[in-house]
């Protein structure tokens, strides 16, 4: 445990496959690991083309680990420079036709609320098997009869709808008022409420 040559004597130690989108034929064949055996390693890591790989790394355990181009990585809220709050863990706030309490208390709503969203999606709550509310505050329920078509939450459409109509009516105050102190002000607000929906966006979109 505390030799770090005797642990890669005994256990081996990683081995690099692919560089910057390049298999390396001599580090496989050391491996005695085949090309077939390494594109189906690639494919349950949902990646097609070898050329989209910057590294990989044979493990001594015999796993492959992948590091795609950085092109190729998924968008997140860190490659725009925005900062995003800590995500609460989804709620079950209904199984079995049966309400939740304990959940809904955790996350500060109650059954009157609960009624009012079955109620918008005119759903019954005798027909709900599972029920639960992410982060946002949005009800997502799986029902009982699979043929009926549940309505899509739209809480976060209608929050970025409204964002984007007090933008719109800030940047028409200051075209309507004639006071100079008044136009700046509210052409600064409009300004503001545009940054914010732009760092908004990405997530209420999701």
């Amino acid at each position: 445990m505390k030799s770090k040559t005797l642990r890669q004597w005994f256990e081996g130690k990683g081995t690099i496959v692919i560089k910057e989108g390049k298999i390396l034929e001599d580090n496989l064949k050391r491996e005695r690991y085949t090309a077939d055996e390494l594109l189906e390693q690639l494919r349950t890591k949902n990646i097609f083309r070898v050329a989209d790989v910057e590294f990989a790394v044979l493990e001594a355990s015999g796993d492959l680990s992948v590091l795609p181009k950085k092109e190729n990585q998924p968008l997140t809220p860190a490659h725009l420079g925005i900062k995003v709050a800590p995500e609460q863990e989804p709620q079950t706030v209904i199984m079995d036709a049966n309400i939740l309490d304990e959940p809904l208390a955790t996350i500060g709503l109650n059954r009157k609320w609960l009624n009012t969203e079955l109620e918008k999606m005119g759903i019954p709550l005798e027909n709900v098997f599972w029920g639960q509310v992410d982060s946002f505050g949005q009800l997502y329920v799986d029902l009982y009869d699979d043929q009926l078509k549940v309505p899509q939450p739209s809480t976060r459409a209608a929050l970025l709808a409204t964002l984007k109509k007090c933008a719109a009516d800030l940047e028409m105050f200051a075209l309507d008022t004639k006071r100079a102190e008044a136009k700046a002000m509210y052409g600064q607000c409009a300004e503001r409420m545009e940054n914010l929906i732009s760092q908004l966006t990405p997530l209420l979109k999701r």
